[in-house]
């Protein structure tokens, strides 16, 4: 064992996600491959054992002879006074136990533990959802009858190689037909061949023999061909030992791991939450300036950065992402003329006339504005709103595809020939799509009702299917970028979306005429478009940081990876940043 490599390295390779898990398999591949203690020449050779061995079978009236495992079908390189055998010829018993008669019917509240595959578990026996069978019903299985010191092995499904040793103090137990006995001949022994079970190098034999279609399974004829390398009794009494200790120390290193992930994620989520929640404009300003500039240690691993993409959108609709200019036109102007210009396609008739809304309680609004913005109603922002058609679209090859709620993600629409409709339907040319169009979804499961996006594709090229709806603005007052970055922060599906959902034939849904009284914070139009310039700065950055700390993770990944292996195999080569081996 290149100790040392290990080392060297071990600051960066224990950021990797699966660094702890995979350092425990490397201990238990070091422990049976002779490479984790110094060998002791006093020890007894493990030839020795083998008598013993065989002895014992004798007494038990089991045949005793033993294969010898030929020098070329030996998967690595042990210590001398170490010998290859098959695993069936280590043990007095093995394979799978028993179903009762009666199956499930048969169990009981108390009696004798009838042990599944859900109770064996690596660290041992858990035994709070175990069965129970009466005394007559264990008599009549004893052929698979549990012993103190059996290792219990699941060999099907997806718990496939789970395996635990039968403590001392358990008492009569019996064992179903998805968990293999392993009774080794002689004593002293199970302590070592539970963590060679458990090794990568046993494992994959387990993974790899699994036969049967569905709910694969490890059969006893060729569970006991898998070549087991036995040291001397002595020596496995100290592998044992040192593995404890070391596994003793992943422990710990397990516990920082998740403390220090579980701090960085409670340091972005309480920014987060300041910058939601908070009911002073200062103290929210304060503390999404605190969240930006504490990138490297908040967003640390991938899956925080949703947080601050959040994050960006919540100081984005609270006027805290970029600074108010005193020349803009304040946005209560913005919707006088918006009302003016609908007043006046009214009269054209190229716009129906609408509902008139109501005024915004002060007790509605979710927090305080900056004085050059105004809450509005989207349906006084929106020019107009239109569901979409309800014709049945089909795989045909000339027509106008039709855009559904799946092309609608993480505020973008995601174009697509799939499924069109014909030209000529009554929907058409009216329910065409323009660029910038934005596009809501009204109705499904409910984290999916509210998702919208904006149409950045050709004019009148695509139409929409009926459970979005369309909203289309008078862009010079109204962004629709900008109302959907608002659509999309999280204030909106809080206090707009969530309160309005309602279940119908078993989907939620939330209306056009509730989208239209849902209320955003509406910016001066010079503001919004610094927002959305900013916004997508900040995005970008974020989809960077995202491939970056992914790139990371990969190289992490493949560092243990490389470490591991030439640890493993006693390499004294350097290792260089692209994990090419260097002589």
């Amino acid at each position: 064992m290149n100790a040392d490599l290990l080392l060297s390295h071990f600051d960066r390779i224990s950021e990797a996600p699966d660094a702890v898990s995979r350092l425990r398999g490397f201990i238990l591949d070091l422990a049976v491959r002779g490479k984790l203690i110094e060998q002791d020449a006093k020890d007894k050779p493990a030839l020795t054992l083998l008598g013993k061995i065989r002895a014992q079978k004798g007494l038990l009236g089991i045949p005793a002879e033993a294969e010898f495992i030929p020098v070329d079908e030996r998967p690595f390189d042990i210590p001398p006074n170490w010998i290859w055998l098959r695993l069936g010829d280590l043990c007095s018993k093995t394979g799978s136990g028993s179903t009762p008669r009666g199956g499930k019917a048969v169990y009981q509240r108390d009696g004798v533990p009838f042990l599944r595959s859900q109770n064996v578990h690596n660290d041992g026996l858990r035994l709070d959802d175990v069965a129970y069978i009466t005394s007559e019903t264990h008599e009549k299985m004893s052929g698979t009858a549990l012993q103190p010191g059996d290792l219990l092995l699941n060999i099907t499904g997806g718990s496939i190689g789970r395996c635990c040793i039968v403590p001392a103090g358990i008492g009569p137990a019996n064992v179903s037909q998805h968990v293999a006995i392993i009774r080794i001949a002689i004593d002293g022994m199970a302590r070592y061949l539970h963590p060679l079970v458990l090794s990568p190098y046993f494992q994959s034999f387990v993974l790899s023999e699994q036969t049967g279609a569905g709910r694969g399974g490890l059969p006893k004829n060729r569970m006991d061909r898998i070549p087991v390398a036995l040291p001397p009794l002595a020596e496995q009494n100290r592998i044992v030992a040192k593995v404890d200790e070391l596994m003793a120390l992943c422990d710990q290193l397990d516990r920082a791991q998740h403390t220090r992930e579980s701090r960085r994620t409670e340091l972005g989520a309480s920014a987060l939450h300041r910058v939601n929640n908070g009911s002073n404009v200062e103290e929210i300003r304060e503390y999404g300036r605190f969240y930006l500039s504490h990138l490297h240690d908040v967003s640390f691993q991938p899956e925080q950065l949703p947080l601050l993409r959040q994050t960006i959108l919540s100081l984005a609709v609270r006027g805290n992402l970029v600074p108010q200019t005193p020349g803009d036109e304040p946005a209560v102007e913005l919707l006088k003329r918006i009302q003016i210009e609908k007043t006046r396609c009214v009269k054209e008739g190229s716009l129906r006339k609408e509902k008139p809304l109501a005024e915004i309680p002060e007790e509605q609004k979710p927090f305080v504005l900056p004085g050059s913005w105004s809450w509005a109603r989207i349906g006084a922002c929106a020019r107009g709103t239109e569901y979409g058609t309800s014709v049945k679209s089909d795989q045909i090859e000339d027509g106008v595809p039709v855009l559904a709620m799946g092309d609608i993600q993480d505020g973008r629409v995601i174009l697509n020939t799939r499924k069109k409709v014909q030209r000529q339907i009554e929907d058409l040319p009216r329910l065409f799509l323009q660029r910038s169009d934005l596009l809501y979804n009204r109705t499904n499961s409910a984290e999916l009702v509210g998702k919208t996006g904006i149409y950045l594709g050709d004019d009148d090229a695509y139409t929409f299917a009926s459970y979005l709806i369309r909203l289309r603005f008078f862009s010079e007052f109204v962004s629709p970028v900008y109302v959907n970055i608002a659509m999309n922060a999280p204030y909106f599906r809080k206090t707009q979306i969530i309160p309005q959902l309602r279940q119908q034939c078993g989907q939620a849904n939330v209306n056009g005429s509730k989208l239209r009284n849902m209320i955003i914070p509406l910016p001066p139009i010079a503001e919004q478009q610094r927002i959305v310039a900013k916004v997508e700065q900040l995005i970008t950055l974020c989809d960077q940081m995202e491939v970056r700390l992914l790139a990371t993770q990969e190289e992490r990944h493949a560092l243990l990876g490389a470490v591991l292996y030439h640890s493993l195999n006693d390499s004294h080569h350097e290792i260089d940043t692209n994990f090419a081996v260097k002589a």
